[in-house]
């Protein structure tokens, strides 16, 4: 008889969000892995003596809600599709089970890293002084020109190896809801994978997932997102990527 994800991580040893707080990252590099919940169940399998799990309320898979926004002429989501390497992403995350949201700035530079930015908000009227000083400061975007585009919903698991010196999240049932289109879309059996290490420090899972031939993969959720329900943006870097994709969900596209 199959075990459940749930039944699975209840074998792993517990790591507290307080515990957590002394995985650091400052040098933090990250890739993204994108697979399907069968091999997630197996590499949950093989990691179990490796990592500890999150653990929240006795609860090890946690909920998560998230509103991207855009300018009106969505420059953000074409910078990451003209292949620019010095691009950001504004977003509102709601962590379901604590009911905390923050708005949050996403920086990539042209090295690869990522700064994120963050405050703690109870809605997203961007009309609110504290939310404009905020943008202000790192967005390089015009705040009067901003709208929610798409929003998603998923369920994570967070793993911390042995060491602590990297996080593992782990996202599946995810949702879109465009909010430009009306279009909907949900991803069925789709898991994308985020090792996030301290420099390029020994990780134990990179050999479990060439073991089970899940192999690097960017994903951008609100990229991918936003090509799948909006058919009036341009597609054309991602269409390699979307038809992976919907390899993986078993929705062959035409």
């Amino acid at each position: 008889m199959g075990y459940t994800i749930e039944e699975l991580l209840s074998g792993f040893a517990p790591i507290t969000l307080e515990e957590m707080s002394s995985v650091k990252l400052m040098n933090r590099t990250d890739t993204k892995f994108v697979t399907n919940t069968e091999k997630l169940m197996r590499l949950l399998e093989m990691a179990g003596d490796d990592y500890y799990v999150q653990e929240i309320g006795g609860k090890h898979i946690m909920e998560y809600d998230t509103t991207y926004f855009d300018t009106d002429r969505f420059d953000m989501y074409n910078q990451h599709q003209w292949g620019h390497t010095n691009r950001q992403k504004l977003r509102f995350r709601t962590y379901v089970s604590s009911n905390l949201q923050f708005m949050e700035v996403k920086t990539k530079n042209n090295h690869g890293r990522t700064k994120k930015k963050r405050m703690e908000v109870l809605d997203m009227d961007l009309h609110d002084p504290d939310k404009l000083a905020f943008l202000t400061r790192h967005l390089r975007y015009d705040a009067g020109t901003l709208m929610p585009t798409i929003n998603n919903n998923f369920c994570r698991i967070t793993l911390v190896n042995r060491a602590k010196t990297e996080r593992l999240t782990i996202d599946s049932r995810l949702q879109f809801n465009n909010l430009i289109s009306g279009q909907t879309r949900d991803m069925g059996p789709l898991v994308i994978i985020e090792l996030k290490r301290d420099g390029l420090v020994f990780s134990p899972v990179l050999e479990m997932l060439r073991q089970l031939h899940i192999h690097p993969h960017g994903f951008s959720k609100y990229c991918m997102g936003s090509a799948m329900t909006n058919p009036e943006l341009p597609v054309n870097r991602f269409k390699r990527k979307l038809i992976e994709i919907d390899k993986i969900v078993g929705q062959p596209r035409h």
